[in-house]
């Protein structure tokens, strides 16, 4: 052993007086001199020890390992660690979570994880110390790595020995596995718990929809119901996100009966679900109903509806309810000035969207956009540029791609074709931006440099995006792609169509064969006939009886062509035609768009 200085005579003739050499009294009294930072005392209490031949057990060392930490004595704890080996105390729990700590204090992380692995069975005390030492290091990735190791070892043991029918430890475990995303472990602990109750099946549905499994939280949804289980508010506002799209808006309408047999509708969070449902599967007007019928409403109940508002093209609708909101005495947020501002957008209400951007006490990248958006709908360039550059968001590719909107809005083919260029040297691996450069010397009719950017991408490896439009009739998803004859009935859409538009040049309507800044290449060279979203209209109008509105969704925007044959159709066939695009909801009824010919 090292020099140690030795405690003082009294204390010495009395652990020398004992008449037995307790084991238990001598690690008190080592403990009672650390605790009182009388470190030297203390490890001259465990030379003493040695030199009387003193038993020693797991109690002894963690605390002398724990005073060579305190007193920065690595080379004696170091001693200490051979001793207690030789002893044959190396994998006791306690003593390897001293070693831990003292290595991956003095030492090194490394010599500390190498005694955790060692550890015949690691708990969470060494786990979290390790953990500790990481997050005090310049290493936060192995900290996190470390966490997560810790986390599956927990949860193996715990899968090993089974839940014993604890319910609170299952529950635990599955919060835990859905916090990290692991979905397959998750799915696995929710069907060992035997006896599940609601905050369970809650748990796991609310798992699969913010993960994006819509399908599979609703099927879950339908298992917990015919379990028996009654859903509480949590569960159903956990499932009607899964509805908020066209394709299920049934589903969601279904669950609504529910609720309101149930008589969970009187419940604020649940009808705040509910009309977020609904605006963003496409029936603002049976969120307005909800809306209006809610005698309580809280500043969450205003934003869905004033994000649904601008959604559906209705800007004005939704100031107007914000200005409500202010009148009733519920203070704003950051998301409700966001939706208000994305309302103003909607509604080209330039002054009334400077306002609301300046009491923006911290504006994010996406409140920057809605306001340079805002400025090039209302075809004021000049002051979007000023607005770009004052704020610093000159090199930001969703900046230039928001001014190309506002080119392609009012047909700006020049200074279009110059936020292209800029938008290729931002994002130059991004195959959409070649294609609207395609698109603008198809519409010069410069083919030479068509088939030069259609090499240019394929020498780079990129895959333009190919427009998808869908529409659900009888409980089945209907998908078509452009000049799609894959369908049983497509002989039959393609003679509807065909004769539609046979009335619409005789009636003297003109197409839009402008193209230029469109984003799907494969549609500039197909018949207008043939476009994804007017398939899935086609077959909507021989599936679908009529006055019952037809609902479609497209992957990308629709083209300008498209949409100005869907608004005769509409006023032809007296039929509203809800179509979804990549950006907002368009409602053709009686020949005109909900969007005021602003998308």
């Amino acid at each position: 052993m090292a020099a140690i200085e030795m405690p003082n005579i009294r204390f010495h003739q009395l652990l020398g007086g004992m008449a037995q050499r307790n084991t238990f009294a001598c690690n008190s009294l080592i403990r009672a001199h650390f605790e009182a930072k009388n470190y030297r005392t203390a490890l001259s209490l465990y030379h003493q020890m040695l030199l009387n031949g003193t038993p020693f057990d797991n109690f002894t060392f963690p605390c002398v390992l724990t005073t060579c930490r305190h007193s920065n004595h690595l080379f004696l704890g170091k001693q200490v660690h051979a001793q207690l080996t030789k002893l044959g105390f190396a994998s006791d729990n306690f003593v390897c979570t001293a070693l831990i700590g003292m290595y991956g204090e003095l030492d090194s992380i490394e010599i500390a994880r190498h005694v955790l692995d060692e550890m015949p069975q690691r708990n969470s005390i060494a786990w979290t110390i390790l953990l500790g030492f990481h997050a005090n290091g310049d290493n936060p990735q192995l900290g996190l790595q470390t966490f997560f190791e810790m986390e599956a070892s927990a949860s193996r043991l715990i899968l090993k020995i089974g839940f014993q029918g604890d319910l609170l430890v299952g529950n635990a475990l599955l919060s835990m596995y859905l916090d990290c995303r692991f979905m397959d472990f998750a799915r696995e602990v929710f069907n060992q718990i035997e006896v599940k109750d609601v905050v369970t099946w809650t748990a796991m549905i609310n798992g699969y929809v913010k993960n994006g499994s819509f399908n599979e939280g609703l099927k879950l949804f339908r298992k917990m119901l015919f379990s028996g289980i009654r859903p509480d508010p949590s569960s159903i506002s956990s499932i009607l996100p899964a509805c908020a799209r066209v394709s299920a808006h049934k589903h969601g309408k279904e669950i609504h009966c529910y609720v309101t047999k149930c008589e969970l509708a009187k419940n604020l969070v649940v009808d705040n679900a509910l009309v977020d449902m609904y605006a963003k599967s496409g029936s603002i007007e049976y969120a307005t109903k909800i809306f209006e019928k809610n005698c309580e409403r809280d500043v969450v109940s205003y934003t869905v509806m004033v994000e649904g508002c601008s959604l559906h093209g209705l800007g004005e609708l939704g100031v107007s309810l914000f200005h409500e909101m202010r009148e009733e005495g519920i203070e704003p947020d950051h998301v409700a000035y966001s939706a208000v501002l994305r309302a103003c957008k909607a509604g080209a209400l330039v002054e009334e969207g400077k306002l609301f951007f300046d009491c923006i006490e911290q504006p994010e990248i996406e409140d920057y956009i809605s306001m340079v958006s805002l400025l090039c709908r209302a075809n004021l360039f000049d002051e979007a540029r000023a607005f770009i550059e004052e704020h610093g968001i000159v090199h930001c590719a969703q900046t230039q791609s928001t001014l190309l909107d506002g080119c392609r809005m009012h047909r700006k083919k020049q200074m279009g074709k110059r936020m292209i260029e800029q938008l290729i040297e931002l994002d130059p691996y991004n195959s959409n931006n070649y294609v609207l450069l395609s698109n603008i010397y198809a519409s010069m009719g410069k083919w030479g440099m068509v088939s030069s950017l259609r090499e240019m991408i394929m020498d780079l490896g990129l895959k333009p995006m190919h427009a998808y439009s869908w529409i659900v009739v009888r409980n089945k998803a209907h998908v078509f792609g452009v000049a799609d004859v894959s369908h049983p009935r497509s002989q039959r859409i393609y003679w509807e169509l065909e004769a539609l538009m046979e009335k619409m040049r005789q009636s003297g309507h003109v197409l839009e064969n402008d193209f230029s800044m469109h984003d799907v290449d494969e549609e500039r060279e197909c018949i207008p006939s043939g476009h994804s979203e007017m398939l899935a209209i086609g077959f909507g109008l021989i599936s679908i009886q009529s006055r019952v509105p037809i609902r479609v969704v497209k992957n990308l925007r629709v083209c300008r062509n498209c949409h100005s044959m869907a608004e005769w159709i509409s006023k032809f066939v007296d039929r509203e035609i809800v179509l979804k695009d990549r950006d907002q909801f368009h409602h053709f009824k009686d020949g005109n768009c909900s969007c005021g010919e602003l998308w």
